[in-house]
């Protein structure tokens, strides 16, 4: 049975139809989800996309994190649905308190749009275990406010529980701390990743293939998931 993977829709989102067809060219039946809808419609995963869901007002996924989807899609998570967040939706789940810390301004207050290497850290998470560790790629970044932000005591306890996901190569783009680029929950079944995987899936528009393993990933975690 062909895997449903649910791509949310906001008010302002921007790369939906483009994380819809990564889902797609991976294996899985995409399924769109309406940010006022409260049902998941039976997906078996859930992305939620880059963007600017609600016009960024207040701070980045701040209001999305109290629309209707995302009540489903939090206590969802917490039983185990794999759930990847993408840029925007990367700051809604930290919104949500899915993943720890915060997405905050570029250190440098400019808007960064360029490929970026990352080097995957973590290949045992419901996103990344198409990967190996240490592994380079070359994926997309396009933010604003990207600059991921935590204590030191969060920091240390992602570090120490190996729940950095992939960092930054060959420059840091926006200041985060230690590098960050992608975080997981202990559980593995979330990840909040700045970076756009979804525009690293075709020859003929990304700069590599290299954000096809995110979404082969959670097809790989669906098969050996449990009944």
């Amino acid at each position: 049975m062909t895997a449903r993977v649910g791509v949310v829709t906001f008010p302002g989102s921007l790369d939906d139809g483009d994380a819809a067809r990564a889902v797609r060219i991976a294996g899985a039946e995409p399924v769109r989800l309406w940010h006022g809808d409260a049902e998941l419609h039976g997906v078996d995963a859930v992305v939620l996309p880059g963007g600017f869901s609600y016009g960024d007002y207040l701070r980045c996924g701040a209001i999305a994190r109290f629309a209707p989807v995302m009540d489903r899609i939090v206590d969802a998570a917490r039983g185990g649905l794999p759930v990847l967040g993408i840029c925007n939706g990367f700051q809604i789940l930290c919104e949500a308190h899915l993943l720890p810390g915060a997405l905050t301004r570029n250190q440098h207050l400019h808007f960064r749009n360029r490929d970026q290497i990352l080097r995957v850290e973590s290949v045992g998470t419901a996103w990344t275990n198409a990967f190996q560790a240490g592994q380079e790629i070359l994926i997309p970044v396009k933010n604003g406010e990207g600059c991921y932000v935590a204590d030191t005591a969060t920091l240390d306890e992602l570090e120490g529980e190996g729940r950095v996901v992939a960092r930054y190569v060959g420059g840091n783009p926006n200041g985060s701390q230690r590098d960050i680029a992608a975080i997981t929950n202990p559980a593995g079944n979330v990840v909040g990743i700045m970076p756009h995987p979804e525009h690293a899936v075709e020859a003929l528009t990304g700069p590599s293939l290299d954000g096809l393993g995110f979404f082969t990933s959670v097809l790989k975690h669906l098969v050996g998931a449990p009944a």
